[in-house]
């Protein structure tokens, strides 16, 4: 340890320099991973301890190295980054996340949260936005205000049930009523009525503005549509 000499010739101890918060970067797109590396090397107070490319990844290396903040892209390959959260939160019930994603749907957002991350942040504003969020989120706030990330304006926020999910699911693909209710084990009326339903929870105006403002909303993510 470095030594200090006082003007009356006494040596002490020179304080030891703050710990640096160790940081995981969990993304599938190799020029994000590098741009955030280079972001967070040039912070004196951050440092990369590990770098994952998919869900199973993320969650086992988060095991290896503990870091103090995880940023997690929520799409990726294999189990994908909400699976990944829930996962890691599992195991460590205080890891503190901060979810990445190019969608500021209000249902994703949930999602991210409900999952067990602390803060959420668009991939278009990383740059002006990633280093306050980790400090925030080490820091141990429960919930980082991600900029930029809201309902969109004019739009309900009524929640769908799990089943109006696999309706609209369905629909995003292409499937008529009769295919839909074949799939679900439901009949064609039956399917019929659940769209009578859905389109005015979400200020529709027909199967396919149901469809933009699901994927808008993030309660349809693109990524899982054929």
């Amino acid at each position: 340890m470095e030594q200090q000499a006082r003007a009356d010739g006494e040596v002490r101890a020179a304080p030891a320099a703050p710990r640096r918060i160790r940081v995981m970067v969990a993304d599938d797109h190799q020029l994000l991973q590098q741009g955030l590396q280079a972001v967070l090397k040039h912070a004196a107070d951050m440092q990369v301890v590990a770098v994952a490319t998919d869900g199973e990844q993320a969650v086992e290396y988060f095991r290896k190295t503990i870091p103090d903040v995880t940023l997690m892209d929520l799409r990726m390959p294999g189990i994908g980054g909400l699976a990944a959260i829930a996962s890691i939160r599992a195991y460590a019930p205080h890891a503190r996340i901060v979810a990445l994603s190019t969608y500021a749907g209000d249902a994703l957002v949930r999602s991210a949260m409900a999952a067990g991350a602390r803060g959420y942040l668009l991939k278009s504003t990383l740059a002006d936005h990633v280093l306050d969020a980790i400090r925030a989120v080490h820091a141990g706030l429960e919930r980082w205000p991600p900029p930029c990330v809201m309902q969109p304006a004019g739009l309900p926020t009524t929640e769908l049930s799990r089943r109006e999910r696999d309706v609209v699911r369905l629909v995003a693909a292409g499937a008529s009523n009769r295919e839909i209710g074949q799939s679900l084990g439901l009949t064609e009326e039956t399917v019929k009525s659940y769209m009578r339903t859905i389109l005015p929870k979400l200020g529709a105006n027909d199967r396919a503005h149901a469809v933009a403002i699901c994927i808008q909303r993030g309660i349809l993510n693109m990524w899982d549509l054929p």
